[in-house]
């Protein structure tokens, strides 16, 4: 995974996927007429399981069948117990709701290191091997396929092989030893991962090309050594860090792979975007055609690598960085731009036939209330697992308070669709009256913004739906605004707040620059900061928090031009002095 330490929370198919589908198609009848399933924190047994389907015997198929997945992330794989990093102890009923929600398979990372002797002969510890047995078998029990693999050990040991090289993959192979021995009954639906996200100290390119390898065949020899299901269970290898990102790293694994000759073989990759945009930095604040492309080209570089070539592909993680997060006070990725993000993700999986695992540490299921946290963005995900959505070029349409009240447009994102209408709740507004639309424009009328405005109290007024042939509709937030007021203020490195009437506005972004025009920040690479690791809104305490992290990577004593980009479009500048460990910040 990409490393949370605490909650901030196929083309070619083989002869077998229309039985696989048949039987899919048959095994959701059942659940929706009620087949049972384990309680809640039972202990699973063969004979308690619900019916299961069994696994097409083509691996292309197999995986395909997983589609789509979810990972109990931040769970087993937390350090150095099950709870540290802020979510409950697994139950059954997770499962249950995944299954529930349409959820096919389910990967369960785990860290071992924390249970193990870091001495030969490197025993895990009975209690908690139980444990993941336990909690793997709740999700065969639901018919779930389980992907199970080694995870944070990757760059807690693992990532030390380059310069101790026997001790290491004595303890990888022990692990794997064990995880196979106890496992090698579990049914075929089981799957084993090598490693997540895999890295190498003190290696070169190439050293770390060598050592993945070994690691990924030793895996292979080891569990297939072990007998029962081993023999033919379904192996995920991953590429140099679990990345997407270079034709390099997915040939080195297609290397891998060829000479072991074996057809029960997956690989793996992991995909957050484009990463300026994942983390709002950099000015990359939209969904534009470069984020676009780099997402493009990034699935047809596993469908030409991998599936083109008879090898499936497991997406064993995807999402945003930063985005969602239950945890902070804003959007670190404005909401409908993350959307069409979703949305764009779901088509490019199912155009090049990837099995995709949405990764969540707890920021999509509430693992206490088992329910979902953004039910909009959950809609949308599931969406995109069948069909496209109608989007648009924004989910907010700003009409000025300080001035008279005209006609304002968007461009629809049809992807394949046709446009429908806009409701307001279950009110149907009238085109041509209320509405245009022409091609891709859609236009709201001056008479429905003053209608849909009311009072022109500051913010959202009201909020729209634009709907289509497929998919979910699209929401537009009809707000009423003016641009942001600053005031002069105060503080020190640790402490610093820009008072901000934001009157309706939101935040999008930060540059940050010296009189002499060279960027200032820690990110001085380019003018746009990180948002949240830079400067934070505070919409509910009327304030723009910049972070000690920015304020102590400025120059002392030299002034620094902040230009807010609010979503409305206004900018609005500051000016902020750092002296030692005070900081004045001025209007002008």
């Amino acid at each position: 995974m990409k490393e949370t330490r605490s909650p901030s929370p196929g083309r070619r198919r083989g002869p077998g996927r229309v039985a696989s589908l048949l039987l899919a198609l048959l095994t959701a009848v059942g659940l929706a007429d009620g087949t049972a399933v384990a309680a809640p924190h039972s202990q699973t047994t063969p004979s308690s399981r619900a019916a299961t389907t069994p696994v097409p015997y083509n691996a292309m198929d197999a995986v395909a069948a997983m589609q789509p997945s979810w990972n109990l992330g931040n769970a087993l794989d937390a350090i150095p117990e099950e709870t540290s990093w802020g979510n409950p102890a697994t139950t059954k009923a997770m499962f249950d709701t995944a299954r529930a929600q349409g959820f096919r398979s389910v990967r369960i990372p785990v860290t071992w290191g924390n249970h193990q002797s870091t001495t030969a002969p490197y025993t895990i510890d009975p209690a908690f091997m139980s444990r993941v047995k336990q909690v793997v078998d709740w999700a065969l029990a639901d018919d779930l396929y389980v992907v199970l693999n080694v995870h944070h050990d990757s760059w807690q040991w693992i990532n030390k092989m380059a310069t101790d090289h026997d001790q290491v993959l004595a303890r990888y192979n022990a692990t794997w030893d064990q995880i196979a021995t106890v496992f090698k009954d579990e049914p075929r639906k089981l799957l084993f991962e090598s490693v997540n996200e895999p890295v190498f100290d003190n290696a070169t390119d190439a050293q770390k090309a060598q050592l993945l390898a070994e690691l990924n065949t030793s895996f292979h020899n080891v569990v297939r050594q072990k007998g029962g299901q081993n023999a033919t269970r379904l192996l995920v290898l991953p590429t140099q860090g679990s990345s997407p990102d270079t034709q390099q790293v997915m040939d080195e694994l297609a290397t891998t792979i060829r000479p072991l000759n074996d057809p029960n073989l997956v690989a793996t990759v992991h995909y957050y975007s484009f990463w300026p945009f994942s983390v709002n930095i950099a000015g990359y604040t939209q969904f534009n055609a470069e984020v676009q492309k780099y997402l493009t080209d990034t699935f047809a570089r596993m469908h030409d690598t991998f599936i083109a070539k008879g090898i499936p592909v497991y997406l064993g993680e995807y999402g945003l960085l930063s985005y969602p997060d239950y945890t902070k006070t804003a959007d670190i990725v404005e909401r409908g731009e993350a959307l069409k993000y979703f949305e764009a993700l779901g088509y490019a999986a199912r155009a090049n036939g990837v099995t995709t695992a949405l990764w969540d540490a707890g920021s999509f299921l509430n693992r206490t209330t088992l329910q979902w946290r953004y039910p909009a963005l959950s809609a949308q995900i599931r969406s995109s697992w069948t069909t496209r959505s109608g989007t648009a070029s924004s989910d907010r349409v700003f009409v000025p308070k300080s001035s008279a009240i005209t006609a304002k447009t968007l461009t629809l994102n049809l992807n394949g669709t046709t446009f429908q209408g806009l409701w307001q709740g279950k009110t149907r507004l009238a085109a041509g009256r209320d509405y245009t639309s022409s091609g891709s424009r859609l236009t709201l009328t001056a008479t429905a913004l003053t209608r849909l405005t009311g009072n022109r109290a500051y913010g959202v007024n009201a909020t729209l739906q634009a709907r289509f042939s497929t998919g979910v509709p699209w929401q537009i937030d009809v707000i009423t605004y003016d641009t942001p007021v600053l005031s002069n203020a105060t503080g020190t490195t640790s402490s610093f707040a820009v008072p901000t009437q934001f009157r309706g506005d939101a935040l999008a972004t930060m540059e940050a620059k010296y009189g002499d025009g060279t960027n200032a920040g820690p990110a001085d690479w380019t003018s746009y900061q990180q948002f949240d690791t830079s400067f934070v809104p505070n919409y509910g305490g009327s304030a723009i928090t910049l972070t000690p992290a920015f304020l102590n990577a400025v120059k002392d004593g030299a002034p620094v031009t902040l230009t807010f980009h609010f979503w409305s479009g206004a900018t609005v500048t500051y000016k902020v002095t750092k002296s030692g460990s005070t900081v004045t910040g001025t209007t002008s």
